[in-house]
């Protein structure tokens, strides 16, 4: 009986969102609650997260460890019959490096369930009440990163991406600036909007709105090199295009008339 049960337990990857305790789903708030042992990423989740865990649960940092010694413990500690959760910031789909840990657990014939969260880019474009697709001006969002100490397929260079001209999310990039925003403005005008967040919704975060043409030197004045995203869009305060959604002459399957 319990060999059953252990062989239907899952080791769960869980978006925590970008800070805010209050941006966690349902889903990862259960399991923070009930996980024996909480693998976190502790430089980039604020530890009142952790204020949801129950009483007696082992908390195990992860921004020292190497990918063997991160699941080593996690194959450890579920071999012994924990409740073993792996908490990321953001959406575990982006950025997130949980393909190569997964690949492991699964050699290991451990079950895997992932739960997503909100990302950086969706709080900050509401922080300021942006709609980054906006009809004839944009439909598209790109998410992507500058070229750096991982090196970007050659497909996808920010050159390529930028010629779209549509909404585009730079994570990881702020120690790049200065050569993402010379390559941004042969494809966007300087007066393009910019929304820069950093470490958006943690109680020490903020985000702000500025131009293209200014985007290295905000960068530069507030320091930024880590935890910094860059969302660049025509779309941003935009208000000339309004969608055919609401349009009383735009007829639909619930508004035929």
């Amino acid at each position: 009986m319990v060999r059953k049960e252990r062989m239907s337990k899952k080791i769960s990857f869980i978006g925590v969102g970008p800070g805010d305790p209050d941006l966690l789903t349902l889903k990862a708030l259960k399991k923070i609650k009930s996980a024996d042992i909480i693998i976190w990423t502790d430089s980039l989740i604020p530890e009142k997260i952790l204020d949801f865990s129950k009483e007696g649960s082992e908390k195990i940092k992860t921004s020292s460890l190497t990918l063997e010694q991160i699941t080593s413990v996690m194959i450890e500690k579920f071999h012994a019959g924990k409740t073993v959760i792996r908490l990321h910031d953001g959406d575990p789909c982006l950025f997130g490096a949980i393909r190569e840990q997964i690949e492991i657990l699964k050699k290991e014939k451990i079950g895997i369930e992932v739960v997503p969260g909100v990302s950086a880019f969706q709080v900050a474009a509401a922080y300021h009440e942006t709609e980054l697709t906006i009809p004839d001006i944009t439909q598209t969002i790109i998410l992507t990163r500058s070229d750096g100490r991982t090196a970007m397929p050659e497909k996808e260079s920010l050159k390529d991406l930028a010629k779209h001209n549509s909404s585009l999310c730079l994570y990881l990039s702020a120690r790049h600036v200065k050569k993402s925003q010379e390559t941004l403005l042969e494809f966007y005008p300087p007066d393009t909007k910019v929304i820069v967040g950093f470490r958006v919704s943690w109680d020490d975060g903020w985000t702000s709105l500025i131009d293209l043409k200014d985007m290295e030197k905000f960068s530069t004045e507030k320091k930024l090199i880590r935890t910094t995203i860059y969302i660049i869009s025509p779309a941003i305060s935009n208000f000339q295009n309004r969608s055919n959604l609401y349009n009383p002459s735009y007829k639909h399957l619930f508004r035929n008339k």
